[in-house]
């Protein structure tokens, strides 16, 4: 396997633990070590790991089939609960993954607006295919260079970027492509630089802009998605997006994307419409059932808002702890959501430019530490920490423990 890894983003020096087991909020290697685990998969275990009623509903599941290749009734209830929770959405389609959602999302939204160029934000990952593989930085006007070799310059070159939280740059490149821009892409909180939050009133902005220039907003949650809220994002943020994509939490741990929005654009996808989709995959009743349990606990035991206290908890005593220990950084990140950056001065990183200024070698050691106490951590900079339903009060103390005594060793180390 390249690189050792099926993703690049689980790979760091020497190598990676590989996993043997892991159970609630704890992941074990083969070696026999213990770890609190704040990368849960990067953000799908909401939950937590094997979580018995999901696990149950998936073994109920597998006695009735795991693939048809045919409509089945829980693509129906799950389609129902996401339309419940997201007023924006009106009708959804079940993908397989994250990344296809994003594709046929852009795709949608060209079809309907009959439009090439997209603008999305500098450093957003909306996945690994071609139209949003864009070298981020390179100017709030500029088109799309490649982020990959294998990528033809022609695949971005209708791919404009500009900063996140940065209303007035989105607002000139529209003017600037008037009538020619389909849709705008954005996380709403970004997530694969981050967590970075958006500003106040940004994302009010974000819309007002975009509906002014009579260009699509499609929000990429596919990690906010029932994270921050059951309405995602835009419940927390109370705002609404014409087209909405999910992923990962809505799987409940198993493979799954989706993407939805109002009806009259929805209506465009085949068979009903000329925009093109379709996957073997698409609608699997495991995936489909283990979403549809994790929705219901989620809603039976009102997850968002007892695992963002939990988050909240955590920022502030990291905040605390990373003042007192004068190493230079911030704290940033909402709801369960949350990281400590390594920026200069302290910075708060409201940006992927501000992202990229931050001292990734540092975190990298940083990382090799938590682990060595027994806290895994996504080993890159560049990603998210999540908390789930499953830490408990005492992970939560033994977490901010080891933070202490590991920013200390930083800062006795910068001595």
């Amino acid at each position: 396997m390249p690189g050792g890894v099926s993703s690049p983003v689980r790979a760091y020096k020497p190598y990676p633990f590989f996993t043997a087991s892991a159970k609630g909020s704890r992941i074990y290697d083969i070696d026999g070590k213990e770890y609190i685990d704040y990368c849960l998969a990067y953000g799908p275990l909401v939950l937590g790991h094997r979580n018995e009623a999901v696990k149950e509903a998936v073994s109920e599941q597998l006695e009735r089939g795991w693939l048809y290749g045919t409509p089945h009734e829980k693509e129906i209830e799950l389609a129902k609960k996401i339309v419940n929770h997201y007023p924006s959405i009106e009708m959804v389609r079940f993908v397989n993954t994250g990344s296809e959602a994003t594709m046929a999302g852009i795709r949608l939204a060209r079809g309907f607006k009959e439009r090439d160029k997209i603008v999305k934000i500098e450093g957003g990952f909306h996945g690994a295919h071609d139209s949003v593989l864009v070298k981020a930085g390179s100017g709030a006007t500029t088109y799309g260079i490649p982020d990959s070799k294998g990528v033809p310059r022609d695949s971005v070159i209708n791919t404009l970027q500009v900063p996140f939280n940065d209303a007035e740059a989105l607002n000139n490149t529209l003017e600037r492509n008037s009538g020619e821009v389909a849709a705008v892409i954005i996380e709403p909180v970004m997530g694969n630089v981050g967590p970075i939050p958006p500003g106040d009133g940004y994302l009010h902005e974000v819309r007002k802009i975009t509906s002014e220039n009579d260009v699509l907003l499609i929000f990429d949650e596919v990690i906010t998605g029932f994270r921050l809220a059951l309405g995602g994002a835009q419940e927390f943020y109370d705002v609404d997006a014409d087209l909405t994509i999910l992923g990962k939490i809505v799987g409940g741990g198993f493979p799954i994307g989706v993407f939805g929005g109002r009806k009259e654009i929805m209506e465009l996808v085949a068979p009903s419409g000329g925009v093109y989709q379709a996957g073997t995959f698409s609608g699997n009743p495991v995936s489909i059932t283990a979403g549809l349990k994790t929705i219901e606990i989620i809603e039976r035991e009102q997850v968002p808002e007892r695992i963002n206290k939990a988050g909240e908890r955590m920022q502030t005593a990291l905040s605390e702890i990373l003042r007192d220990s004068g190493v230079e950084g911030c704290v940033s990140g909402v709801g369960s959501m949350f990281k400590v950056f390594f920026s200069p001065s302290g910075k708060e990183v409201r940006n992927y430019a501000d992202a990229l200024s931050c001292d990734k070698n540092k975190y990298l050691r940083f990382f090799h530490s938590m682990l060595s106490t027994g806290i895994f951590l996504p080993p890159s900079q560049f990603e998210t920490n999540f908390i789930s339903f499953a830490h408990t009060d005492d992970d939560i103390e033994r977490t901010i423990e080891a933070y202490k005594g590991n920013l200390e060793q930083v800062a006795w180390k910068q001595d």
